[in-house]
């Protein structure tokens, strides 16, 4: 679901064998094989610090909630102690065309997102989101397929999706290729639209974002991961800029 939006990014380079470039690899750290490194790919999240991350409309993550346990890029819950509010975090790069790949699992009851063309000049984090929540649990994903995993949140629904239970690792990728957005969930395309297209334009009319200047026309901007108040997990977290 939506709220604030913000996505930091880190850099790393290891070299290693090619295994899976073109799908999800899961399980190791992030870690990039050669070819991988060859073929482009920068890992958004190094799998041990926040750096290439900060706070949306911050200097860096400092004072967020987000941490590193094991390998992977987590968020606690919010135990309704923590006053800060929503603390998304950006990448500290903005992207145009791209191959965003990562590996996530949410707690149970879970609501997130990783939100893309997220700007700063507006007063919330704004983006299109990926939805990740746990949609057996979660109210939100119950109001219908428009705000369940894989969706454009309250704009496009996903169809046929192989999501997996909440607690399992799933794997998710955006790929942005002109004005073709495409999402996937554990190898499967699951949506595909257009920017500027009419019936994206017909869809976010009927959404929670109608009104809102440049909102599906944006072709730039910076990757956020959602403070939703929610226990989620990121890992493998890459990403691939298309020329």
């Amino acid at each position: 679901m939506s709220r604030t939006w913000l996505l930091p990014l880190s850099a790393l380079a290891v070299s290693g064998l090619l295994v899976h470039a073109a799908s999800g690899r899961t399980g190791a750290p992030a870690q990039l094989t050669a070819d991988e490194q060859r073929a482009g790919w920068t890992p958004l999240f190094d799998g041990s610090t926040l750096g290439g991350w900060r706070g949306y409309k911050r200097a860096d993550a400092a004072g967020t909630r987000w941490k590193v346990e094991a390998g992977a890029l987590t968020l606690p819950p919010n135990d309704g102690q923590d006053t800060r509010g929503a603390l998304d975090i950006v990448s500290v790069a903005t992207f145009a065309r791209f191959d965003l790949r990562w590996e996530w699992r949410i707690a149970q009851g879970g609501n997130s997102g990783v939100k893309y063309f997220v700007l700063e000049d507006r007063d919330a984090a704004i983006g299109h989101e990926y939805q990740l929540i746990d949609d057996e649990r979660h109210p939100d994903a119950k109001i219908g397929p428009h705000r369940q995993t894989a969706a454009f949140y309250d704009v496009l629904a996903a169809a046929d999706r192989p999501v997996k239970p909440a607690g399992e690792w799933n794997t998710s990728r955006v790929l942005v290729d002109g004005s073709s957005v495409g999402h996937w969930l554990n190898e499967r395309r699951v949506l595909q639209y257009q920017l500027g297209s009419p019936a994206l334009r017909a869809a976010i009319g009927k959404s929670k974002f109608k009104g809102i200047e440049r909102f599906g026309t944006v072709q730039d901007g910076h990757i956020l991961l959602q403070d939703h108040g929610d226990q989620i997990w990121f890992r493998n977290v890459r990403i691939r800029r298309i020329e």
